[in-house]
């Protein structure tokens, strides 16, 4: 049988028909896809209030960003002339993106889980105040943590360098920002806000610890903060730290939420990289230090040295 060449038109409609038929199956799909969130098969949304925006929020923590450290990521020029206007209009502009994303934050609990009417729009504006007015203790203690960082570290060559490009600042910031609406019993935000930190450092810092002045993270990726930890004035943690809970069940979260649940940290302590440490009822004596790749489950006594016995090396 001869068959027909194969043209450029021919293959244009075949590939026309082909793509016609699968998209009409599309419909049906959608139509399954809308019959499981009627059915409650999944998580989702859907309607008429509006969720918190992630991508908001995100912007919400680099405009915080801004305002706390004034001059160094600003796109355009700031100087004492122009800087009450400038800051003015940020501030302005951050409000009212603030007070939005906390009022869907609070109305989205009401909905959600049938609460007594808290007036959200009015506590969104009020927490967004209380939240601006704190902006300059924020900015103490991160001026203080900024300067301990360079302190301790050799290869810092100026506070400038540390402000720009340490990650540990960075999540550092963002964490004393939501700690601060965690203060303020806002829900989402303060978690969205540290998870976005954590995509972008590595460090995994929980809205709701306690976290004293003159806080350094040297280095940084990897290290855990869990919900409950309390940690002192003049801390310093390196890399891989986790200071975490013990085993839990499977029904922790039911049984243990809002427990103390993670270690306690006292002043002045060091705790280097890959160390484990565990437990609600666990407590680091102040000026101890803790060595490396060690894991305590037990507290420590203060002026204490914990370290792991060296490995035996083979070379072969």
């Amino acid at each position: 049988m001869k068959r027909e060449p194969v043209t450029e038109e021919s293959s244009c409609r075949s590939d026309a028909e082909i793509s016609s038929n699968c998209r009409a199956h599309l419909p049906e799909i959608v139509k399954h896809i809308v019959r499981g969130c009627e059915e409650k098969k999944c998580y989702h949304h859907i309607a008429y209030e509006p969720i918190p925006s992630r991508e908001s929020v995100i912007q919400i923590v680099e405009g915080m960003r801004d305002i706390l450290f004034p001059g160094y990521f600003s796109r355009s020029r700031l100087d004492p002339v122009n800087l009450e206007y400038t800051l003015g209009q940020s501030v302005s502009v951050l409000y009212d993106m603030l007070a939005e994303q906390i009022c869907r934050s609070i109305r989205h609990d009401c909905f959600r889980y049938d609460n007594v009417c808290v007036r959200c729009e009015e506590q969104g504006q009020e927490t967004a105040l209380s939240l601006f007015r704190s902006v300059p203790e924020i900015q103490e203690m991160l001026a203080a943590d900024v300067s301990a960082a360079y302190d301790g570290d050799p290869a810092a060559r100026s506070h400038d360098e540390i402000i720009f490009s340490y990650p540990g600042i960075f999540a550092i910031m963002v964490y004393r920002v939501a700690h601060r609406l965690f203060e303020l019993k806002i829900p989402l935000l303060p978690r969205i806000m540290t998870e976005y930190a954590h995509s972008i450092t590595g460090i995994d810092i929980h809205p709701g610890a306690e976290i004293g002045l003159r806080f350094v993270i040297d280095h940084g990726t990897g290290v855990v903060i869990g919900e409950t930890t309390e940690i002192g004035n003049d801390v310093r943690v390196y890399q891989g730290v986790t200071l975490g809970a013990l085993s839990l069940p499977k029904d922790a979260g039911e049984r243990l939420r809002g427990k103390k649940r993670h270690p306690t940290i006292e002043d002045d302590v060091i705790i280097y990289s890959g160390a484990t440490i565990l437990g609600g009822d666990t407590v680091i004596g102040r000026r101890s230090v803790i060595g490396g790749n060690v894991w305590i489950t037990e507290s420590i006594p203060p002026d204490t040295r914990v370290l792991m016995e060296p490995p035996k090396l083979l070379y072969r």
